[in-house]
């Protein structure tokens, strides 16, 4: 009897290891609802060392409010016209997830509540953008955005006549700006869209020559701007002449195989009229309400996606021409490839992590940390920002 079970426990580790070999060679990446979790110690992780991550997370939650008005009036409330035009909602507490070689190796919190994401709406409308470029509807970023737009109707309830049509990139500064500055955020671009005139986000200067400056000429000033984000959401709307929403259904949530939960809103004054059909022109964030509300799950598979460089389990999805585009350091803000792909160019956002690092960031603070070196992919929700630094030490302890 020694000898069978002598050889059938030889089997059984035999069998161990292959699949353990397996598993640390082979992408994995999750089916439509499901995903499989391993533990830390099955990819040869250090186990302790995860859980102290996860509890550092949790240990770490922002200070701002959760209600969901008293937030945005914290984070926007000093500045002129600030009042919310897009729908909120109260956040949860600190949440995320850490994918190791496409495996859901630790989670805290509830991965599953649909929350605000803020900004990291703009790494999803830059993707549609790319998608755009993909699909040959616009040529080239570095075209003008002008000469690819018609005219666009704003549809009023009360049947405002004659009908209101405006051109957001008609006056002479605007006629000149490309694709790749609005991405960039390197446009200046000018005007008011939606009630929010360029000027009201997080305004400089003095107040006097928020409306009168001269305009920098594009690409030579960086400047985070949501205005024109939504005028660029706006153009990419009038490019696919279809919601943004459904042509990231269709080409990327779907077939990465998020759930139907998450959606993407505008504001209750961002309806246009385009082809005669009714439709919201979406916004790129949570600035004035409004932007996308999603799980950390679907969060995980966008960021194990552009992990990837825009290939999921052999189909791309996005051209790895864009994600090498969208990963070039802005000239004039090296941090900052296309919106909202924060790099880590000289190790300064993240000191911790490898420079070839970069995070989908927005306001909260909500995070996807995407690091090729590691095969690694955290998603963190509501953590303080000066702390996502000690999260991904704390990680990277643990997959070293």
């Amino acid at each position: 009897m020694k000898a069978p079970i002598h050889w059938i426990l030889l089997l059984v580790a035999a069998f161990v290891a292959h699949s353990q070999e397996t598993i640390g060679q082979a992408a994995y990446f999750p089916p439509a609802s499901t995903w499989q979790h391993q533990s830390p110690a099955r990819l040869g992780l250090d186990a302790q060392a995860m859980d102290q991550a996860v509890e550092f997370a949790k240990g770490h939650e922002a200070k701002t409010v959760r209600e969901g008005l008293l937030g945005q009036i914290q984070s926007f409330g000093r500045e002129p016209l600030s009042d919310p035009i897009g729908p909120l909602q109260d956040r949860g507490g600190a949440t995320g997830l850490v994918i190791y070689k496409g495996y859901i190796v630790a989670e805290w919190g509830d991965p599953s509540r649909v929350d605000i994401t803020h900004s990291v709406t703009k790494s999803f409308l830059s993707t549609v953008v790319g998608l755009a470029v993909d699909q040959e509807l616009i040529g080239s970023t570095t075209d003008t955005i002008a000469s690819a737009i018609p005219p666009i109707e704003i549809y009023h309830a009360e049947g405002k006549t004659p009908p209101e049509l405006i051109r957001p990139f008609e006056s002479a500064h605007n006629r000149k700006l490309t694709w790749e500055v609005m991405l960039r955020q390197t446009s200046d671009w000018e005007g008011t869209l939606w009630d929010k005139p360029d000027w009201a986000d997080r305004p400089q200067g003095d107040i006097d020559q928020w409306k009168t400056r001269e305009r920098h000429e594009p690409g030579t000033v960086w400047k985070y701007n949501d205005v024109r984000v939504n005028a660029l959401a706006l153009a990419a709307t009038a490019i696919w002449r279809k919601p943004l929403p459904q042509v990231l259904k269709e080409y990327i949530m779907d077939p990465i195989g998020a759930s139907n939960t998450w959606h993407w809103t505008g504001y209750h004054n961002s309806w246009i009229v385009l082809n005669g059909q009714l439709m919201q022109s979406v916004s790129g964030g949570g600035h004035w309400g409004g932007g996308l509300f999603i799980n950390a799950y679907d969060m995980a598979r966008f960021g194990l996606l552009t992990l990837h460089h825009g290939n999921w389990n052999g189909k791309q999805l996005i051209s790895e021409q864009w994600v090498k585009q969208a990963l070039t350091p802005t000239t004039t803000n090296t941090g900052y490839g296309y919106m909202n792909w924060f790099l880590n160019t000289d190790k300064k956002l993240l000191p911790s992590a490898p420079e070839g690092a970069w995070v989908h960031i927005g306001n909260g603070t909500n995070m996807i940390y995407c690091d090729p070196e590691h095969d690694l992919v955290v998603v963190a929700r509501w953590i303080e920002n000066k702390e996502m630094d000690g999260l991904i030490s704390n990680v990277l302890k643990a997959v070293r």
